[in-house]
C-alpha cells in the first residue's frame, strides 16, 4: 500500500507523523519504505537515514528516470537503511530544488508512479513525506499513491486550508488517480484542555471531513526524538504520544483491510 501524508501548510507535524507511522509498520515486522520529496530532508534526518556523498538520493532517481544519466540504475539503489532494521529510506536531497523546474517542464510527474511499480512487490507499505506545497513532488507522489492523509494541527489557518487542499487533489485524482482514497485527517498537536481545540475539530466535523478518532497530543518529547534522530515510537515507546501514534496507525490500517 502506497501512502501520501499532505497538507499544504508547513508546521502541522507532516515529517514527524509519516516518519512515525512507517517505523510503528516497520517494528511491527512489516517491510516498509519512507520516501522523502521534501527537499528540507526532515523524514531523512529524523529516520536516522546517514549518508555518504555519493549515496544516491530520491533526486538522483527522478534525473536517472528522466533520462539525465546514461548509465542505468536498479530502484533499490537509491535505498538506505535507516534506525529501525525494517524500515528503507529512499532519502531527500536539497537539489529537488534546483530540479524542479526542468522536471516540470518535461512533464515527468508519472516517473515516480513507475518506480514505485517496481518496488511495490518488494515492500509492504510505501510511506511518503510531501513538501508543504501542492508542487511537481506533491502532484508526482499523489499520482503514484492509493490512498493520502491530510495532517492538521489546532489552528485555525490549518483548518482553513484542508478545502483548498482537497480541491487541488481531487483535480489530480479527476485527471491521474482515479483510484486514489482521501482516508482521513489526522488531528495533531491536540490540547484536551483547552476549548480552541475542540471547536476546530467541530468545524471539520460539520464540513463532513473524516476525521480519526486518535488526536495527537503536543509534547516536548517530539522535538527531543526529533534532535535525536530517532522516531518517538522507536525511542519512547510508552509515551503518550507513541501510544496515540500507534493506535492511529491501526485505526490507518483498518481502513484498508
Amino acid at each position: 500500500m502506497k501512502w501520501v501524508v499532505f497538507n499544504q501548510k508547513g508546521g502541522v507535524g507532516k515529517s514527524t507523523i509519516c516518519t512515525n507511522l512507517a517505523a510503528v509498520g516497520a517494528m511491527q515486522g512489516k517491510k516498509t519504505l519512507l520516501i522523502d520529496l521534501d527537499a528540507q530532508g526532515n523524514s531523512t534526518f529524523y529516520a536516522n537515514c546517514e549518508l555518504d556523498e555519493k549515496a544516491l538520493t530520491v533526486a538522483d532517481m527522478f534525473k536517472q528516470v528522466s533520462g539525465w544519466f546514461s548509465d542505468q540504475k536498479k530502484s533499490t539503489d537509491y535505498i538506505h537503511a535507516s534506525c529501525i532494521e525494517s524500515l528503507h529510506v529512499m532519502p531527500s536531497s536539497v537539489s529537488l530544488s534546483s530540479i524542479e523546474r526542468d522536471l516540470e517542464t518535461r512533464y515527468k510527474m508519472f516517473k515516480l508512479r513507475d518506480t514505485l511499480k517496481t518496488l511495490e512487490e518488494e515492500y509492504d507499505d510505501i510511506w511518503i513525506d510531501t513538501p508543504p506545497n501542492f508542487n511537481f513532488y506533491t502532484k508526482a507522489a499523489l499520482i503514484a499513491a492509493d490512498a493520502f492523509i491530510v495532517p492538521v494541527d489546532c489552528d485555525d489557518f490549518s483548518v482553513q486550508a484542508v478545502t483548498r487542499l482537497l480541491d487541488n487533489v481531487m483535480e489530480i485524482k479527476s485527471d491521474h488517480n482515479p483510484n486514489l482514497a482521501f482516508v482521513g485527517v489526522v488531528v495533531n498537536q491536540f490540547t484536551s484542555q483547552a476549548n480552541y481545540p475542540k471547536a476546530l475539530i467541530a468545524s471539520l466535523k460539520e464540513k463532513g471531513l473524516p476525521l480519526f478518532e486518535n488526536y495527537i497530543n503536543s509534547a516536548i518529547k517530539v522535538k527531543e526524538s526529533h534532535a535525536e534522530q530517532r522516531p518517538i515510537v522507536l525511542g519512547y515507546p510508552k509515551h503518550k504520544v507513541s501510544v496515540q501514534l500507534k493506535a492511529l496507525h491501526q485505526e490507518i490500517m483498518a481502513c484498508v483491510e
